[in-house]
C-alpha cells in the first residue's frame, strides 16, 4: 500500500457513516528555472492534497485539504458532509464505483524519482552550457506523484508516477526558437539537445517578414499540432459535450469527419506517453479510438456521463480531477497515428508553397460546435517556397476550424513526439499529446503580430 492510499483510507475512516470517496495526490518535485542563461527561482514542492467526496441520500459534497493529521481529516469529513447536506439532489449521480481489475502500466522510473534539487539545477545548467549563440529561457523539472483513489465501496487504487520535462526558448531581439522534451524517465530527456534545437530554430528566425492574411497550405510541427489538438479535444472528444450537444462530433459518430490519413486515440496505457492505470474515480483506463481513418468512432466517458446516456454507455476511465469535474470526462492522453513521411522536410516538399509553424500560443476556443480555434504562431514561423523552408515570418494570428484543417492532409511523419501539456501550477499530474508533424491544405492566417524575440 502506498502512502497516498494509506492517507485515503484514513480519510474514509474520518467519514465513518457516510458513503465516501477519497482522492489523494502526493507530490515531491522540483523545478529549476533559467532566464537569460542563468538559473534562478528554484521551486521545491512536497505536498499532499486530499479531496473527499461524501454521498448522502442522492446528494454529494466535496472538500479538500492538505492537513493529513487526524484533526485535519476529521475537519475534512465534516466539511464534505456539510456540503452534501446543503446540496440539491443529483438525479444523475450513479453512486460510487465498485472495484474493477486495473491494467498494469509502466510510468515510474526510480532514477527520476530520486532526482533532487542539485540534480535539477545541474540538468538546467547543461541546457545553458549547450546554448552558445543566444540567451535561453525555460526550465528543467522532475517529480514523483503518488496517486490514489479509495472508497467506502471497496475501491483501492494507487500508482506512483514520475515525469521529467525540459523546455527551452532561445531568444534575443528579433529571433526566437522553441523546443521541449518530456518523458516519465528523465534519462530520455537531454536538456542540452533541447537547447541546441531551440537555438538552431532561433538562428533561422532573424529578419522575419510579414505575410498577407489568407488560407495557406501548412506544416505544423508536433508542438503546434499537439497544442491545437488538445484544445479541440477539450470540447469535442468528451461525453459531456456530446450529451449537451456542444461537441463537433454531435450527430457525426460513425461518419467521416477528417482525412482518411488521420486516426486519433486516447491511450493512457501507451508506454510512449505518460501512462496511467486508472482515473479519478479509481476506474481502469481504456484505450479509446476517437477517430479511425477519418471516421468519428467514440468519445471518452466517466461513470456519471455514462449513467446520463441511458443506453449501453460505460465508463472508459476518464473521470477528470475534482477541480475539472464540471467539464465532464476529458481526454488527457491523446495519440495521433503516424504517417509515412520520414521527416518534416518531406512534409514541406508535399506542401510546396505555404507556411511552416513550430509552435502555437494564446489559443482560445471560438466555436466548439464547429471546432473553431484562434491564437498565434510563435518561436519559429517560416514561409515555404518551392518545397523548401524559406524566409522567416513574424508571429501570425490565425483562426482555424480544426475539422477543415484536417479535411485534407497530404501527410504525417512516421515518428511521433510526446509534447508536454502540463503547466505545473496545480497538483502534479503530468499529461501530453503523442503526435507526429502534420501537413494540411487549409491553415487560415487572419493577421500578423510582433516579430520573434524577447
Amino acid at each position: 500500500m502506498t502512502r497516498a492510499l494509506e492517507i485515503g483510507a484514513s480519510a474514509l475512516e474520518a467519514a465513518a457513516g457516510d458513503e465516501a470517496e477519497a482522492i489523494v495526490v502526493a507530490e515531491r518535485s522540483g523545478l529549476a528555472r533559467f532566464a537569460a542563461s542563468e538559473v534562478h527561482q528554484p521551486t521545491l514542492i512536497e505536498n499532499v492534497v486530499v479531496t473527499l467526496r461524501v454521498a448522502q441520500d442522492g446528494k454529494t459534497g466535496l472538500a479538500s485539504t492538505n492537513r493529513i493529521e487526524p484533526d485535519g481529516l476529521r475537519d475534512l469529513a465534516a466539511r464534505a458532509a456539510a456540503a452534501a447536506d446543503s446540496a440539491p439532489r443529483d438525479e444523475d449521480f450513479p453512486g460510487l464505483g465498485t472495484p474493477e481489475p486495473l491494467p498494469e502500466v509502466t510510468g515510474c522510473d526510480d532514477d527520476t524519482a530520486e532526482l533532487g534539487p542539485d540534480d535539477q539545477a545541474r540538468l538546467a545548467a547543461s541546457a545553458i552550457a549547450a546554448a552558445t549563440s543566444y540567451p535561453i529561457y525555460g526550465y528543467f523539472t522532475s517529480g514523483v506523484t503518488d496517486f490514489a483513489v479509495a472508497s467506502s465501496t471497496g475501491v483501492a487504487a494507487s500508482q506512483l508516477l514520475t515525469d521529467a520535462t525540459a523546455l527551452v526558448i532561445a531568444a534575443a531581439d528579433g529571433a526566437s526558437g522553441y523546443a521541449d522534451r518530456t518523458s516519465w524517465a528523465a534519462g530520455r530527456v537531454d536538456p542540452a539537445d533541447v537547447a541546441r534545437e531551440a537555438e538552431e530554430k532561433a538562428a533561422r528566425t532573424a529578419g522575419a517578414r510579414t505575410i498577407d492574411a489568407g488560407r495557406y497550405r501548412a506544416v505544423l510541427e508536433p508542438y503546434a499540432f499537439g497544442e491545437l489538438l488538445q484544445y479541440f479535444a477539450y470540447v469535442s472528444f468528451g461525453a459531456q459535450g456530446l450529451l449537451e450537444e456542444r461537441s463537433y462530433l454531435c450527430g457525426r459518430i460513425g461518419k467521416r469527419v477528417f482525412d482518411e490519413r488521420v486516426s486519433i486515440a486516447d491511450d493512457a496505457l501507451d508506454p510512449r506517453g505518460l501512462p496511467k492505470a486508472f482515473d479519478f474515480e479509481g476506474m481502469p483506463k481504456q484505450r479509446v479510438a476517437l477517430v479511425e481513418e477519418g471516421i468519428a468512432r467514440e468519445v471518452v466517458w466517466d461513470r456519471q456521463t455514462a449513467a446520463r446516456a441511458a443506453d449501453s454507455a460505460v465508463t472508459t476511465g476518464h473521470a477528470p480531477p475534482p477541480s475539472l469535474r464540471e467539464y465532464g470526462p476529458l481526454p488527457f492522453a491523446l495519440s495521433v497515428g503516424p504517417g509515412e513521411a520520414a521527416s518534416a522536410d518531406d512534409l514541406v516538399e508535399l506542401v510546396g508553397d505555404g507556411i511552416y509553424v513550430t509552435r502555437l500560443h494564446y489559443l482560445s476556443i471560438v466555436d466548439p460546435r464547429q471546432g473553431v480555434i484562434t491564437g498565434m504562431t510563435r518561436d519559429g514561423t517560416f514561409r515555404i517556397r518551392d518545397g523548401r523552408v524559406a524566409e522567416p515570418l513574424v508571429n501570425l494570428r490565425f483562426t482555424v476550424s480544426v475539422p477543415e484543417l484536417l479535411a485534407e492532409v497530404p501527410g504525417l511523419t512516421r515518428e511521433p513526439k510526446l509534447v508536454n501539456q502540463s503547466d505545473f501550477y496545480g497538483e502534479r499530474f503530468p499529461y501530453g499529446v503523442l503526435t507526429p508533424a502534420i501537413a494540411t491544405t487549409d491553415f487560415n492566417v487572419s493577421g500578423v503580430g510582433s516579430a520573434p524575440g524577447i
